[in-house]
């Protein structure tokens, strides 16, 4: 019988290999031990532990120079996080209007309880540009798309993501009223609230219920988002919102903060 003790220390290592995992991106496509522990703040036991039963699951690989790799165990959840969260042809096309038509790059959002996450973006033709990775995992404190997607959470989940921002709990108010300007809007637009000199409008897509699905949003530099552009970009996202709404989303994608 698993005991709630048992449990939560399972739990605890699921976080700590996912840790791990997370150190691991196109940039850095192997890493060292001490890079890992370094980075994942865990004890060099415990890191060494956590790869060994990952790399007996395939998730990472032991390289010829020693480095740490991911394993090709990841090709299969690649291919099926790919198939799942794969935006209809017609959604793209969308979102390159979007982007021929404001020359700012498009990011679509979803939201994962706490958290938003880039998962289709068309690239702006600017040389100078504010870049999402697609899978990347983003907070709900701050930004366009972030008010967008919580359009509809309860007070909980804003207190959450409230305590998690830099002001803490301080910021629940602040975050409250800008979520009630969105839902009243139709749109939200942000300047600095993540990165100094980024900027970002954001409108919504809707679930055949009405609910807040994902957020489709523009994104740029600060100097490039004068009051007037701000005033084109903001139509062009909720016109291109309507249509990805009218077009309709995978399954997969569920309504903001519910994938299925």
């Amino acid at each position: 019988m698993v005991t709630d003790g048992d449990a939560d220390t399972g739990v605890r290592s699921v976080v700590r290999a996912l840790d791990v995992l997370a150190q691991f991106d196109e940039r850095h496509q192997r890493r060292t031990i001490r890079e890992l522990t370094d980075g994942s703040g865990l004890a060099k036991t415990t890191v060494l532990r956590l790869v060994g039963t990952l790399e007996r699951r395939g998730l990472l690989w032991t390289c010829p120079d020693g480095r740490i790799g991911v394993g090709p165990g990841l090709l299969r959840w690649a291919a099926l996080a790919r198939a799942a969260w794969e935006v209809p042809e017609a959604v793209r096309q969308v979102m390159r209007e979007l982007v021929a038509e404001t020359a700012e790059t498009a990011n679509l959002y979803v939201r994962t309880d706490a958290s938003r996450v880039c998962v289709a973006q068309e690239e702006g033709p600017h040389a100078l540009r504010h870049i999402i990775t697609v899978g990347a995992e983003l907070p709900l404190w701050a930004g366009a798309a972030a008010r967008v997607l919580l359009v509809g959470a309860d007070d909980a989940l804003l207190r959450r993501v409230a305590a998690a921002s830099p002001d803490g709990a301080r910021r629940a108010e602040g975050l409250r009223e800008a979520v009630a300007r969105a839902a009243r809007d139709g749109h939200a637009v942000s300047h600095g609230e993540r990165e100094v000199g980024a900027s970002g409008v954001a409108a919504p897509v809707l679930d055949p219920d009405g609910r807040v699905q994902a957020a489709i949003a523009l994104g740029g530099p600060t100097a490039r988002f004068t009051p007037e552009a701000v005033t084109e970009f903001t139509a062009a996202a909720v016109r291109a919102g309507r249509r990805i709404t009218d077009i309709g989303l995978t399954p997969a994608f569920g309504p903001a903060g519910d994938p299925r």
